[in-house]
């Protein structure tokens, strides 16, 4: 027997069996196909389930699930304390978490115009060892600008990287071999230059899901249980998403309505986090079952390669945000009290969603005086669009399946695929690719899945292969 301990948000999935039968789990990859993660336990094989988060699990010899006990919830136990002393608590643990995991190594830090790479930046020590990077898409706007400038006020050497046109089809095979098709594949644009950021330093020093910890959901603290579950499909269903899992709904007869389905399992979920706040039910769910899913399995991606520390997914700052009120969790309060408290010149630098504003003038995004700014910068863009004689790249999506040699490739895997053919409709298959010809933006999602499920026919030793 092996004991398994699973993390509060696990930094990678693992699976294990729990049943006999091998049959596709059709119902599962619907869902999938519209949210772009497996949801709860599911998998693609009725037989095969994905641990879960903060759960005890017994294992046997032959790699079934023999008992489980979940051995931690999140919870919303807020303390009566103020917002500096929330601050000073945030600062000593994540200092601690940071510290702890990254002494004597050589620190890979990405550097984005965000806030978590940026909070993690002011959060290092001097003497560590850091060399940072940034990247953008070929054609596209600068996104370098911001870790350039951070990499200055730290003096930490800094290299720049361009993610290529049509890079994807290199590394397809090898992509889906470490996310095992549990992700779509245009996301995780640090694939293309994995090899050299590698080779950085000893290990990757991640900001994923501090953007979902450490701010609201956006929604009032008190909703009606029906209302919290439109949201939550709101927030996970992507764009034409719906229509593509309901028309593989139909496409395999799976009687019912694919709706009734999706509405009962995000219920049902939802039921299970004992939470009556809105916003930190919502953040439970979405840690508790899109991070682990969707999340973890890109950052797979750098952990094929190097070691990786995840500070937003330490067991602690999860039970610390559990303490936190509400009131203090919206609008990224604490993160940007922590750089301004920390680094001010840090937080003196262009936050890249409020451009050109910082941390310290953000709220008068909206105001009049941002107007010059935006005439400034759509005037560059078409003139550098002009130039260029195409739209700047924006969306990870366009640089691998935009143009001729790229759709070329996208084709290939989407009509020359036997097995594919067997599992799904041509017909269906053809439909909502003529739809992305015609509306790029609103289907891309979709054709996106379909690269996914086509390449997981292709790789058929998943379904035996111990996970």
């Amino acid at each position: 027997m092996n004991n398994i301990k699973t993390s509060i948000i696990p930094q990678t999935q693992r699976f294990a069996l729990n049943g006999n039968s091998q049959d596709i789990d059709h119902k599962a990859i619907c869902i999938f196909a519209a949210t772009g993660f497996f949801l709860g336990e599911d998998t693609y094989f009725t037989n095969k389930i994905a641990l879960q988060p903060a759960t005890d699990y017994i294992v046997d010899e032959n790699g079934y699930v023999a008992g489980s006990e979940q051995y931690w919830k999140w919870n919303y136990d807020p303390s009566e304390t103020s917002f500096k002393q929330v601050t000073e608590e945030f600062a000593e643990l994540f200092e601690k978490v940071c510290k702890e995991k990254l002494s004597d190594k050589d620190v890979i830090l990405p550097l984005s115009g965000g806030l978590d790479s940026r909070t993690q930046s002011v959060a290092l020590p001097d003497n560590f060892r850091v060399k940072s990077y940034s990247y953008k898409f070929q054609n596209s706007f600068d996104e370098t600008k911001y870790g350039r400038e951070i990499s200055k006020v730290r003096s930490y050497p800094y290299s720049e990287f361009i993610i290529p046109e049509g890079y994807l089809w290199k590394c397809i095979d090898k992509l889906s071999g470490i996310n095992k098709c549990y992700a779509d594949f245009t996301s995780p644009r640090q694939m293309a230059v994995i090899d050299e950021v590698s080779d950085l330093g000893d290990v990757f020093f991640l900001g994923h899901w501090g953007d979902v910890l450490f701010d609201d959901m956006g929604v009032e603290d008190i909703l009606e249980k029906d209302e919290i579950v439109k949201i939550v499909i709101k927030k996970i269903i992507k764009k034409s998403g719906f229509e593509l899992a309901d028309s593989m709904w139909e496409c395999w007869g799976l009687g019912g309505k694919f709706k009734d389905h999706l509405e009962e399992r995000i219920s049902a979920l939802l039921d299970g986090i004992k939470i009556e706040n809105a916003n930190s039910k919502i953040r439970a769910f979405k840690s508790m079952y899109w991070a682990p899913r969707w999340t973890s399995a890109n950052i797979d991606i750098f952990s094929s390669y190097k070691p990786v520390v995840l500070p937003y997914y330490d067991d602690e700052i999860c039970k610390f945000v559990c303490r936190v009120p509400e009131k203090y969790l919206s609008g990224r309060q604490i993160q940007i009290n922590y750089i301004k408290l920390k680094n001010p010149e840090i937080a003196k630098i262009a936050w890249q969603d409020y451009a050109p504003m910082n941390l310290y003038n953000y709220r008068k995004f909206d105001s009049k005086m941002r107007l010059p700014f935006r005439a400034v910068n759509k005037g560059k863009r078409l003139l550098k669009e002009k130039l260029l004689k195409n739209k700047l790249i924006q969306r990870n999506w366009e640089i691998q399946f935009l143009g001729e040699e790229n759709s070329k490739h996208l084709k290939k895997h989407l009509f020359q695929n036997k097995k594919f053919s067997e599992f799904l409709s041509t017909d269906l298959v053809e439909s909502f690719y003529d739809k992305f010809l015609n509306e790029d933006v609103k289907y891309s999602h979709s054709v996106n899945m379909l690269l996914v499920l086509s390449m997981f026919c292709k790789n058929d030793q998943f379904k035996n292969q111990p996970l």
